[in-house]
């Protein structure tokens, strides 16, 4: 039986692969500080080490044996400059030996060309065991949909609560349920395996989202309409039911 296992208090999740845990993150977005200054005025320290320590102390913790990256982990979409690439490159020659795959994202660009060490799959995502694993910027492969748990990534999804004086703010979250069979072979036109759907939060707290309680604008192609019954839960593991009705 495939299991993913969201990390209390983390942004990241361990699936069981063969036997074997692997972390499971999405949505670093390395170097995204110097886009914030260039692009908008922002200025901001660079947060590339604690980025960095928080994965390393992730898999230590969990003792994966690999590491997947849901796609994202470049920030720019074009060649990456050299906060960016310095910070990938620290980082993949710091983490501790595990086997390290990349699903490839929209961000990342050219990243096979240069990065080294690395596992970097096509767009569509990569069926690993009984774990399909996908960005969600584009339709998975059918070979991701044949998993019995597809995991996707690039919505950011956060909900935006509010308090009882009128102030709100935004909460990453887990989206989590029932994969809608249908949507994905409609457009196969093939029969799908899958049936559970789980959408990872951005690992980085500085890429914003879709607030997915008050948004019908998703970004993924197949969202929401792939999820049967959406379950939301904050980072800490509370569940706040149904996104749809929160």
């Amino acid at each position: 039986m495939a299991t993913v296992e969201p990390l209390p208090g983390e942004p990241a999740a361990v699936a069981d692969i063969d036997g074997e845990p692997a972390l499971v993150l999405a949505d670093v977005h390395a170097g995204i500080e110097s886009a914030l200054r260039a692009e908008r005025g922002l200025s901001l320290d660079s947060r590339a080490e604690t980025r960095r320590d928080r994965i390393e102390r992730l898999l230590v913790g969990t003792d994966a044996t690999r590491l997947i990256v849901l796609g994202d982990l470049m920030h720019s979409i074009g060649g990456p400059g050299g906060a960016e690439r310095g910070e990938i490159e620290v980082l993949l020659e710091s983490l501790p030996a595990v086997d390290v795959t990349l699903v490839k994202g929209n961000h990342d660009g050219e990243i096979e060309s240069w990065i080294e060490g690395v596992t970097v799959t096509e767009g569509g995502g990569v069926r690993l065991g009984a774990v399909g694993f996908a960005h969600g910027h584009t339709w998975p492969d059918p070979d991701v949909l044949a998993a019995d748990i597809v995991c996707v990534a690039h919505e950011h999804p956060q909900v935006r609560l509010e308090d009882e004086v009128g102030g709100s703010r935004a909460e990453r979250v887990w989206l989590r349920g029932e994969l809608n069979r249908g949507v994905f072979e409609d457009r196969y036109d093939a029969p799908v395996a899958a049936s559970e759907l789980i959408v990872v939060p951005a690992f980085n707290d500085l890429v914003g989202g879709t607030w997915v309680n008050t948004n019908d604008e998703f970004l993924a192609p197949f969202l929401p309409d792939a999820l049967v019954d959406g379950q939301a839960y904050l980072l800490d593991g509370t569940r706040l039911g149904s996104f749809r009705e929160i």
